[in-house]
């Protein structure tokens, strides 16, 4: 294991961030207490709580998810497609550095920018509503676990894509619309049962429910169930990362 290579990739990424702290942890954290604020009084003031839980409490878990889903994408993105557009991803590629030390420095640069978010968005719910998490551990390893895999997802998607348009096709029109489905502002068992059962096929219900049971111990599906969703998407984009530095894909062409 190459320490050093990985130390400095990973310090690098780290780096851009504080250079562009407004738009990477400002910007989400001012969004999110925004949707927080319009939808915790536009339909608070109609529902007053779900499953015994205040609805402006009850919405806490979704926005955290939805952020750092978001912003697990565009970090990973973003951090791959750079050195591509500029060609430096050449000099990386050609350096004694291996494609799973390439993939470490990057998701786990990305990785951390979104847990970061995502703790600082959970201390600003603070200041809106009384949060108590009832299982600490399980509340990260849900935490980790989504960023570890969407920061992969979004490695991926960096590879995938040749023009910075493509970058923002599958966030904004496929992950974006998932979260808002996936029961971040309500839950899967008000639906009628005809919509729940569609509704149990976007992947991301599945993660939102798993980390609102973290905190309030309800859930729309059992925790075991949250969990091995979240694993195998997770062991997906690893096979899917070992394929692309295994042939190439979208890098030595």
């Amino acid at each position: 294991m190459n320490y050093r290579a990985v130390r400095a990739i990973y310090l690098f990424e780290m780096a851009r961030t504080w250079r562009t702290v407004m738009q990477s942890i400002v910007s989400p954290v001012v969004s999110t207490s925004l949707y927080f604020v319009v939808f915790g009084a536009a339909i608070g003031s109609r529902i007053s709580e779900i499953d015994g839980v205040s609805y402006g409490t009850f919405i806490v878990p979704g926005l955290i998810m939805l952020s750092v889903l978001t912003q697990s994408i565009a970090n990973a993105s973003f951090g791959i497609y750079f050195p591509k557009f500029t060609g430096t991803i050449y000099e990386l590629l050609s350096a004694p550095v291996s494609f799973f030390e390439i993939v470490l420095g990057y998701v786990g640069a990305a990785a951390t920018k979104s847990i970061i978010l995502g703790l600082i968005i959970l201390a600003t719910a603070w200041l809106f509503v009384p949060l108590h998490i009832n299982h600490p551990f399980w509340m990260l390893t849900f935490l980790i676990l989504t960023a570890v895999t969407f920061s992969l997802f979004g490695f991926i998607i960096g590879i995938w894509a040749d023009g910075f348009e493509k970058l923002q096709v599958i966030p904004l029109l496929v992950v974006t619309p998932l979260t808002f489905l996936g029961g971040s502002f309500y839950s899967v068992n008000m639906l009628p049962s005809g919509w729940r059962t569609i509704t149990l096929l976007n992947p991301v219900v599945y993660l939102i429910s798993g980390f609102r049971w973290s905190f309030y111990e309800i859930a729309d599906v059992s925790v075991g169930l949250s969990i091995g969703v979240t694993l195998f998407f997770l062991v997906s984009c690893m096979v899917a990362v070992w394929w692309i530095f295994k042939t190439g894909y979208k890098l030595k062409n």
